[in-house]
């Protein structure tokens, strides 16, 4: 008795101790002792001289031994051992069961080989064994979790045909192999069934469907299930509230969200970190940062610490309200909390940095990056690369470039394309040539952005047909020119009064799927009246309208002022009312 209860209470050393004490005493140990031990040493190879005392003490082994043994070697990750020891046990009291082909099933369910389960399950019937609900339930469920929800059906018919009736376990597996195919009305059609055989929804049940419809957005059906569980005296679980309160956010009903988290307090649910996550990804999403702040101090005070997740989605929502000072405010908070070993959110403090020019207090903050010996990420240099290139320091860029290159890192291809395009703008094609040719040394592939920045250059140097030539080689590549890249050889080629190429590169973007954006059309209309006849551009307008082609102020503003150029008022005039009766704002630069 004494030796039982040490087992039990995982005091494995006192156990194996009195073992010894009992067998100097020539006393008998029962075999749930024994099994008992067995089961806490299963992971252990002392498992083995447990056993071997079991097998010289003469004492009966179990279903249940057996089933420990095979448990601890699939545990293990020894299958080949588990499989041969299940076929070669020579105690023919306990041989076959349906325990041990049960617990061998369930591990090679576990690990994805349903198919070798199955032949397990086959087995059971040639030793004239008949499976019992457990069997079938663990065939069933690997088969809807690889997603073979047909077969398990007739695995669930077949229970039926061999006189075991399915259970609620069986049809809450078969409820969640819908839900993972995202089939919400075919779990559906499983609960009817599962009521007229007189079995109610459990806790589980309600937890696969309302999983189910807030993966498939459908957060109506789930927040009703949540009545009816409510209603039937359930108690929601945190999972269920985690959900929810994910799907809300991820609907933009976050104040809904906001709600059942008080709720959730209420009925003395404690919400733990995921919950809380969820909930400030979602209001720093809809911009209620401040709100976020306050959970994140609530959470602090429940001694739930905030991980870097949260605060990124509060450091990013800041500063997308545009206050650096605010994002440096949260983030100096965090420096004095020590947080702040995360790369990422110095990225997000620098980035705000150098989107309103401030490259010396991004360059600060790498300074402190290194004195925190935080190793920087190629992420974190292309935005000092960024911050360099947009302030005109290309030389800094540069330097930058040559400290990536010494730390052992490669560029990515944005990096060489800001560096590209920094060098267009100040009108040094070498040296974006130069970068061109780096790239391909170091097999960075390009993207479609590179290509776009290389067809800029390009053009910059008279070479239109190159450009052009480019823009093939980007399709044989498998890469897909933008509207962007169009847009830029479009505007090219109407400069350069070649209208017919430029309304075949309009032509060829249809042909490709690629949509021509409003302003495609800008720079098809400002060419025409800036470089070729008014006359065609009018024809333009009158053509897209027709086709129903939804067009922004500028295209409108760009012919009136050619026509007013003209002297032909009388026209300006009539645009102008089309821009008034097409609802277009007159005081918005579009």
């Amino acid at each position: 008795m004494l030796a039982f209860a040490y087992s039990r209470s995982e005091m494995i050393h006192d156990a194996l101790s009195v073992l010894v004490k009992m067998k100097d005493l020539n006393l008998n140990v029962s075999t749930p002792t024994y099994n008992c031990l067995l089961h806490n040493l299963k992971l252990t190879d002392i498992m083995w001289t447990v056993y071997n005392e079991v097998k010289d003490s003469g004492t009966h082994q179990s279903d249940h031994t057996i089933a420990i043994l095979i448990d601890g070697l699939c545990e293990q990750s020894s299958l080949q051992d588990a499989v041969s020891f299940f076929m070669g046990v020579e105690n023919t009291e306990s041989w076959p069961s349906v325990v041990s082909f049960n617990t061998i099933m369930s591990r090679f369910c576990k690990l994805g080989f349903v198919d070798v389960a199955k032949s397990f399950f086959c087995l059971m019937f040639k030793f004239g064994l008949l499976p019992d609900s457990y069997s079938y339930n663990i065939l069933i469920h690997g088969l809807c979790i690889v997603g073979s929800l047909e077969e398990a059906l007739e695995f669930t018919k077949d229970m039926e045909r061999h006189g075991v009736q399915p259970d609620r376990v069986t049809y809450n597996i078969l409820c969640k192999g819908f839900h993972l195919l995202g089939l919400m009305s075919g779990a559906h059609e499983v609960i009817q069934k599962m009521l007229i055989k007189g079995l109610n929804p459990d806790h589980v049940t309600y937890t696969i469907l309302i999983c189910g419809h807030c993966h498939a957005g459908n957060i109506e059906e789930a927040l009703k299930l949540q009545e009816e569980m409510l209603s039937r005296g359930f108690q929601l679980s945190v999972i269920i509230y985690s959900v929810l309160l994910s799907s809300l956010c991820k609907s933009g009903r976050v104040e809904e969200a906001l709600r059942l988290l008080y709720e959730m307090e209420a009925v003395g649910l404690e919400p733990d970190l995921i919950t809380y996550s969820i909930l400030i990804h979602g209001l720093c999403k809809k911009g209620d940062v401040h709100i976020a702040s306050k959970i994140c101090r609530e959470m602090y005070m429940k001694r739930i610490i905030p991980n870097y997740f949260e605060h990124r989605s509060i450091l990013l929502g800041l500063r997308e309200k545009g206050d650096i000072s605010e994002v440096r405010k949260h983030f100096d908070n965090l420096l004095k909390r020590d947080v702040t070993e995360d790369i990422v959110l110095y990225k997000i403090m620098m980035d705000g940095y150098v989107k309103i020019g401030s490259i010396a207090q991004a360059m600060r903050l790498y300074k402190q990056i290194i004195e925190k010996g935080i190793n920087p990420s190629i992420v974190t240099f292309n935005t000092l690369i960024y911050g360099f290139c947009k302030t005109g320091k290309l030389v800094e860029a540069h330097k930058m470039l040559d400290t990536i290159k010494l730390l052992g890192l490669l560029p990515s291809p944005f990096t060489y394309t800001t560096l590209m395009d920094a060098n267009i703008e100040r009108g040094n094609i070498h040296g974006m040539l130069e970068l061109l040719q780096e790239m391909e040394a170091n097999a960075v592939e390009p993207t479609h952005v590179s290509y776009t920045v290389v067809i800029k250059g390009l053009i910059k140097l008279g070479k239109l047909q190159e450009a052009v030539h480019l823009v093939e080689e980007m399709y044989a590549k498998g890469i897909t020119p933008d509207q962007i890249t169009y847009n830029t050889l479009i505007k090219c080629f109407c400069k350069a009064r070649d209208f017919k190429k430029a309304f075949q590169l309009h032509n060829e973007m249809l042909i490709h799927n690629l949509e021509p954006t409003p302003v495609s059309y800008n720079v098809l209309i400002n060419g025409l009246c800036v470089y070729g006849d008014l006359m065609d551009a009018d024809r333009l307008l009158v053509s897209l309208c027709d086709c129903n082609i939804n067009l922004t102020k500028v295209a409108y503003t760009t012919l009136i002022k050619a026509h007013c150029a003209k002297g032909d008022v009388h026209r300006a005039v009539g645009l102008f009312h089309q821009i008034v009766e097409k609802g277009l704002n007159l005081h918005s630069g579009l």
